[in-house]
């Protein structure tokens, strides 16, 4: 099968300026998802999407491919998965005849993301053809049952509406176990992306993950934390 890891890598990060590549104990941020498809058993090529040269450059230092830059109208904050996707199996398609079977998003802020972890998701996705597409996804640690929107009026309600008014004084033990999506391991299917105009469609692979694993850098605070773990590693 030919299995793609794709890799997006935008430059113009706001809270973390350079965040890709900046330096995570030594080593560009990128490095680590570069570096954990090149461990895995089932990925024979990876691939960076970016709009920086310098990003691309850093990408084929450690061992990744960079055939074009992403063109700037979809590089911004707001831009989707769908559109990189679309942009980057398009230009596959008419400049090197290549379509994946697979294709294994791995976005750079999850330097803690194993090797294993991708050949476990892998898996679980070959076991089940009928899907579209897979999602790891942690625990959620802050339930949705005790979330409140703040609302014109200068009051809140809760976010979840239930008949019942005490459900925000209950103990999260007792509400069903929620799970949020953690941006380490999303697995798809050019077929998924062309004929449902989406990475993810109907069918989706859950693929759950431990908190280590799960965390995504975001912020400089969570910079910091990812060293801290690092340096006690």
């Amino acid at each position: 099968m030919k299995i793609l890891a794709f890799i997006p890598a935008r430059a113009g990060s706001q809270r973390i300026p350079n965040k890709n590549i900046k330096k995570l104990n030594g080593k560009p941020l990128i490095a680590y998802s570069i570096e954990a498809a090149k461990g895995s058993k089932y990925i024979n090529r990876i691939l960076v999407s970016t709009n920086s040269k310098e990003i691309a450059s850093v990408a084929n230092e450690y061992g990744a491919e960079v055939p074009f830059l992403r063109p700037e109208n979809i590089s911004q904050s707001d831009s989707t998965e769908l559109q990189f996707f679309t942009h980057a199996l398009d230009w596959l398609k008419h400049n090197e005849g290549y379509q994946p079977d697979l294709i294994v998003l791995l976005y750079p802020t999850s330097p803690f993301r194993k090797s294993d972890s991708i050949d476990r998701a892998v898996d679980e996705m070959l076991k089940h053809p009928e899907a579209d597409s897979l999602r790891s996804i942690r625990l959620c640690s802050e339930h949705p049952y005790k979330m409140w929107v703040l609302k014109d009026n200068g009051y809140i309600q809760p976010f979840v509406e239930t008949k019942d008014t005490n459900t925000q004084t209950l103990s999260s033990q007792v509400f069903p176990k929620v799970y949020i999506q953690n941006a380490s391991i999303y697995i798809t299917k050019p077929i998924t992306i062309y004929n449902k105009k989406s990475p993810v469609g109907d069918v989706v692979v859950p693929f759950v993950m431990n908190e280590v694993e799960s965390m995504d850098i975001n912020n400089p605070m969570d910079f910091m934390f990812a060293e801290h773990i690092m340096g006690k590693s």
